[in-house]
């Protein structure tokens, strides 16, 4: 009999659809699970079968054990995949299932919980002889304790979530001024993500390169590694860019690095698919930074250079199979590399979108792979990590793999949401990082101030097309022919195009059979709209052709522009309104979210730049200052309160 024929993956988005095709293609069926917030995302609709959870709340869905439990009960799946993020780490839930008969598709309860405790499982490395960085791991966590192990270990340092990772409850202290402030933030973090929030101290290695390391085993003993990704390009501790092999890797430094991540796995007779982190400097020393007992969401860019699909190794080892190979026959082929996308806007700071998806074709060509659960019309919420997928591709050299992925990035249309696609593509295209010689220090270093973190300005042809997308549609509304409805068709019209808080004046010119006619400032334009269906314009600017994707809806245009895309407004009939002052007194909220801290109350004395409220959204918090000195005059959230976009928080006199 086999082990189990029906799986319930206890996940959402890109990781539960990739999850999804290998099981399918080897023949099990599947079951999802979903929030009141995915009732019609893609996994979903993939699934043989699909049970709601729970509301929109992680804690009340995708956290939620006796929920998920029940679930795989109902629908009699035998086996549970928990993908990445949510309860992949939780050894709790790996328990759960062992007591309901269900095959927990990872390693034992016990790995996982000594290896996703950052403070035991350091220790445990320790003792099997794997290079740690200097740090405290102790079990007393007062304030006093922590200043006190701060000063032996020496600044810089970081402070680290011992339960959790991705970048929460995670701070890099320059000094003992800071710790305090960091150390609560820290906790606060670690508390709401992880449910713990016991902390680690390290020194602080000043930009080495994060490499990683595949391991797999199985129940039979075996255990083998599959290579090492290079993950060093990061913003905040968040990966950005991953790829296989590391740049700078020697098989005497990939055999050592190896070794040393088996060696970790042995420890706790590692079963199913791992990674064993290290920090590697610049003298070619490494040493063991975490273990993640799951798969990664970098793991195509291991499947791509070895020819291999880890989830269906998953499978196989959680049906009793033994390892399809020895490490001896473990071969790597080329080079590969991957992007993060993410629904955030680079160019203020880093904020996390929410939106509906108007339009999203995924720039499929050979060699690049795109892992998403994306579908058009579906709304990305404040209540999940801002991640919408994955775009990788495979080249026989890392150039090759470089050119492939940038094509992809710039061509992949994604229109209602912001993204970080104009990022992701400045970063693939730096000399530094084309030279492949870069630290986890690389965007601190060199993109601090770059373009792409600032406000966009878009091109004299961008707000043409603009204008004549917004004629257009005036035109077509008016049920006339498109250049012949106005009877002062010579007239030039006068557009405002506005784009966050800025506007730009468009003078055009539409007059019948002709070419439109633009003016921006000094810069004179002639443009034909050849094809227009709604969803693509073909046009022609000063006789070179383009084609631009777009959607347009009440006075709102987004126009995808390579790479990534532009939200403008009609704004030549908008009345006009003061803008706030830069030292306005009123609060809003930056993104949707959930007020999980309130330092304040109604008629205390505030100055500017004091914390005043904390917003979680997307799995981070985010501190909100005053902008002003002034007193509190009202407040209107408390903790626990769900906000929108731009609603107001507080006043401040």
């Amino acid at each position: 009999m086999p082990a189990f024929s029906k799986i319930l993956i206890a996940n959402r988005g890109e990781i539960a659809c990739r999850i999804q095709r290998t099981a399918q293609a080897l023949g099990y069926r599947t079951v999802a699970v979903f929030s009141d917030a995915d009732a019609d995302a893609l996994h979903v609709q993939m699934a043989d079968e699909a049970v709601n959870i729970g509301p929109a709340p992680v804690q009340q869905s995708y956290l939620n054990i006796p929920a998920i439990i029940d679930a795989a009960r109902r629908t009699g799946a035998d086996a549970v995949h928990p993908g990445y993020g949510f309860l992949s780490e939780n050894a709790e839930f790996a328990l759960a299932c062992q007591h309901a008969g269900i095959i927990f598709i990872g390693p034992s309860p016990e790995a996982i919980e000594l290896m996703g405790n950052k403070r035991l499982s350091k220790l445990a490395m320790i003792k099997a002889g794997v290079s740690c960085i200097k740090g405290y791991q102790g079990s007393d966590q007062d304030d006093a304790t922590l200043n006190r192990e701060a000063e032996r270990i020496g600044y810089p340092l970081m402070i680290k979530a011992s339960a959790g990772g991705g970048g929460r409850g995670m701070r890099l202290v320059h000094g003992a001024g800071a710790l305090l402030e960091q150390l609560r933030t820290a906790r606060s973090e670690a508390l709401h993500g992880f449910g713990s929030d016991e902390l680690i101290l390290e020194q602080a290695l000043i930009d080495p390169r994060h490499v990683e390391v595949q391991v797999f085993g199985d129940q039979h003993g075996n255990l083998i590694y599959l290579g090492e990704r290079d993950c060093s390009i990061q913003r905040r501790h968040q990966k950005i860019i991953e790829e296989a092999p590391c740049p700078v890797m020697t098989a005497e430094l990939r055999q050592a690095m190896g070794e040393a991540a088996l060696k970790a796995g042995r420890a706790v007779n590692y079963v199913g698919a791992g990674t064993v982190e290290f920090l590697l400097d610049a003298r070619g020393q490494f040493y063991f930074l975490e273990m993640n007992t799951r798969l990664q969401v970098e793991h195509p860019v291991t499947e791509l250079i070895t020819g291999l699909d880890l989830v269906a190794w998953q499978l196989h080892v959680a049906e009793g199979l033994p390892l399809p190979l020895r490490q001896e026959q473990v071969q790597l082929n080329g080079h590969a590399m991957e992007v993060r996308l993410y629904a955030e806007d680079p160019a203020q700071g880093f904020l996390p979108q929410t939106g509906r998806i108007a339009a999203w074709e995924p720039a499929l060509q050979g060699s690049v792979r795109i892992d998403h659960g994306l579908i058009e019309g579906q709304s990305v919420s404040p209540f999940y990590d801002p991640m919408l997928g994955k775009l990788i591709a495979h080249g026989a050299t890392r150039e090759e793999a470089r050119r492939k992925l940038l094509r992809a990035v710039q061509d992949s249309v994604l229109l209602g949401v912001q993204s970080n696609q104009r990022l992701l593509a400045s970063l693939l295209q730096h000399p530094q990082f084309i030279s492949g010689e870069f630290s986890t220090g690389f965007i601190p270093t060199y993109f601090v101030d770059h373009p792409c973190l600032h406000p966009y300005i878009p091109s004299a042809e961008e707000l043409a097309i603009t204008a004549a997308l917004f004629y257009q549609a005036s035109a077509q509304a008016y049920r006339a022919p498109l250049a012949g409805w106005r009877n002062n068709a010579n007239v030039p019209l006068h557009y405002l195009i506005g784009l966050e808080d800025q506007a730009w004046p468009v003078e055009l010119n539409a007059e019948p059979g002709k070419p439109y006619r633009a003016q921006i400032g000094a810069r004179a334009l002639e443009l034909k709209v050849i094809g227009c269906d709604g969803r693509w314009a073909t046009l022609e600017i000063d006789g070179i052709r383009q084609r631009h994707a777009y959607h347009l809806e009440a006075g709102q245009l987004w126009l995808f522009t390579r790479p990534g895309s532009l939200r403008l407004v009609d704004k030549t009939q908008a009345l006009v309104s003061g803008q706030a002052s830069v030292s306005s007194g009123t609060l809003k909220a930056p993104m949707d979210g959930a007020i999980v801290d309130v330092l304040v109350s109604e008629g205390s004395q505030v100055s500017k730049g004091q914390l005043l409220v904390v917003l979680e959204a997307m799995k981070m918090e985010h501190p909100l200052k005053s902008g002003i000195d002034g007193v509190l005059k009202r407040l209107q959230v408390r903790v626990g309160d769900q906000v929108k976009n731009r609603q107001i928080l507080l006043e401040v006199e």
